[in-house]
């Protein structure tokens, strides 16, 4: 897996790259529409192949392991064929699923003991078996094993946390060495900078992943509450540290305009689930600012939902469908937001290439933020 940097934008630590990934080139930066069991959320895979042109996506080792399980992804051929999806994955470890369950889980050294939230059996996560399972998954990105710290967080937990992910990191490059790929590409293992909202314990979790050889490097244990200065002044913090000819992915996040703050700071990757859980619930993202769509504003307004984005179809219908609660409500909103975070991150993209990034994240960000 090859980066190659291609601008750096003069007014602030954006950049604009291409990940060559082993199911095709990522222009970067780049949002990744999360698809926890191996679905988009209301999102099918034509759709997210030639609407939303998405040329990678997001499945969750957690979820996956227990649904529908390894061995069936193994007879499938792997994750890629079961979902018929001819594009890059990449694979969280199930951190972060391990720390949302935090009253049905046990964190020791060795890993951690946890109860399945579909009918309570119990299991065991180790660094060694979440690459095994990610093997077997065979996503083009996986990610390290390690434990996303809640926030607040006390110091002393924080740092204690930070070195056992640090440890378990070294577990899990070990068990890549011991392992070769099943499906016939190269899988590429992304560690995990830790350390909650404490500056000095990012900036040694930080000097400790970029130690390490990796094909690219995360960001993780943020958007988890803290405000979104702390998550700022961490990420740059972090940029500042990591490598600089590698990508670099802020997990979890997040709105527009922490895509664009965060773009600005020097990330190139972003996941989150807020496009399609707030499509679900009504809210839309547009160029011009932020739509409630069930606000009876919307009633009698024929006009389409985004002229660019989504001209098919008027406020006034999709309105009615939500109130309805017809599937195809979700469908539409989902479908829409996935393809205004992608026009987002492009823009960004185009507009660091011509040089012009900080002018125009400046009028965007007024846009994208009013509410409608």
């Amino acid at each position: 897996m090859q980066f190659t940097l291609q601008k750096k934008d003069d007014k602030s630590s954006a950049r604009a790259g291409v990940l060559d990934a082993p199911h095709g080139a990522i222009e970067t930066p780049i949002f990744m529409p999360v698809g926890t069991q191996g679905t988009v959320k209301a999102v099918n895979q034509e759709s997210l192949r030639e609407d939303i042109n998405a040329p990678i996506i997001l499945g969750n080792t957690y979820h996956l392991f227990l649904r529908p399980g390894v061995e069936l992804l193994e007879q499938a051929g792997g994750l890629h064929k079961f979902m018929n999806w001819d594009r890059n994955i990449l694979t969280d470890s199930g951190g972060y699923q391990v720390y949302s369950i935090s009253d049905q889980r046990k964190i020791k050294e060795e890993g951690v003991v946890f109860k399945s939230h579909i009918d309570g059996s119990k299991h065991l996560f180790t660094p060694e078996n979440v690459i095994d399972v990610q093997r077997s998954i065979g996503a083009d990105i996986i990610m390290a094993f390690d434990e996303c710290t809640p926030y607040p967080c006390e110091f002393e937990y924080a740092a204690n946390s930070m070195r056992m992910t640090h440890r378990w990191l070294d577990r899990c490059f070990e068990q890549m060495d011991r392992t070769e790929p099943k499906y016939g590409h190269d899988q590429s293992l992304f560690p995990i900078v830790q350390g909650s909202v404490y500056p000095e314990l990012r900036k040694q979790s930080a000097e400790y992943i970029a130690s390490k050889t990796a094909d690219g490097y995360a960001i993780g244990g943020l958007s988890v509450g803290e405000p979104h200065e702390d998550m700022y002044a961490m990420t740059d913090l972090v940029c500042g540290i990591l490598p600089g000819d590698r990508p670099r992915y802020l997990m979890g996040v997040g709105t527009p305009a922490n895509l664009l703050e965060c773009i600005a700071l020097g990330i190139d990757m972003f996941d989150c689930v807020m496009p399609t859980r707030n499509a679900r619930n009504g809210q839309l993202f547009t160029k011009n600012g932020i739509i409630n769509i069930k606000n009876k504003r919307w009633e009698n307004d024929f006009s389409c939902i985004d002229e660019d984005i989504t001209p098919n179809y008027s406020k006034a219908y999709l309105r009615h469908l939500t109130i309805c609660k017809e599937h195809l409500a979700a469908q539409i909103a989902s479908k829409h937001n996935l393809t205004f975070y992608l026009w987002l991150v492009r823009e960004a993209r185009k507009h660091i290439l011509a040089g012009d990034f900080s002018e125009w994240k400046t009028k965007t960000m007024k846009q994208i933020t009013n509410r409608l």
